[in-house]
């Protein structure tokens, strides 16, 4: 919605609000401004685009989340490097059930700029191995589907990982 600069600079003018607002003797007034600029800082470190294209996700409404994405127009300028990392994990998402060859590229894209969640980056690996399998690139996806192994610590894609190994098998 707003650039992250600009949330920055309401951040701290409502922090400076809070200030002046414990000064002149209103307690309340200045507790509330403290957690309205906590919103800001949030809003900066989150993007709140992002945020509900994943809720969108999560409810599997596809049209949704690429409505939302589709809101953000310039993910250079207006994203952190951690949010482009996401934007083109989500991109990918979208497309690779339709187009691997550009699912392909955000995935690589969202891998190079971070994703601060290690079973995001195992689902990404994953899901660039399934693309080198289709495109018989046996060694590329047997080395990708170890990294993902190896970043998925609580076993949540332990199944899709066996079942990958599995079809592998058979190149």
């Amino acid at each position: 919605m707003f650039n992250k600069i600009i949330k920055l600079v309401l951040a701290v003018l409502v922090f400076v609000f809070a200030i002046y607002q414990f000064v002149i003797g209103n307690i309340g007034n200045g507790i509330f401004s403290i957690l309205l600029s906590g919103i800001f800082v949030f809003l900066y470190f989150k993007n709140e685009f992002i945020l509900l294209a994943f809720l969108r996700m999560r409810k599997q409404d596809f049209e949704g989340t690429k409505k939302w994405l589709s809101k953000i127009k310039n993910p250079e300028s207006a994203l952190t490097k951690k949010q482009q990392g996401y934007f083109n994990y989500m991109h990918g998402l979208l497309l690779s059930q339709t187009n691997l060859t550009k699912a392909e590229k955000y995935f690589r894209t969202a891998i190079r700029l971070g994703l601060s969640m290690k079973h995001d980056l195992a689902l990404a690996k994953l899901n660039l191995a399934g693309i080198a399998m289709t495109k018989r690139r046996k060694r590329e996806a047997q080395t990708l589907l170890k990294e993902a192994k190896e970043l998925d610590k609580h076993n949540m894609l332990g199944d899709q990982i066996k079942t990958m190994k599995q079809q592998m098998k058979r190149f």
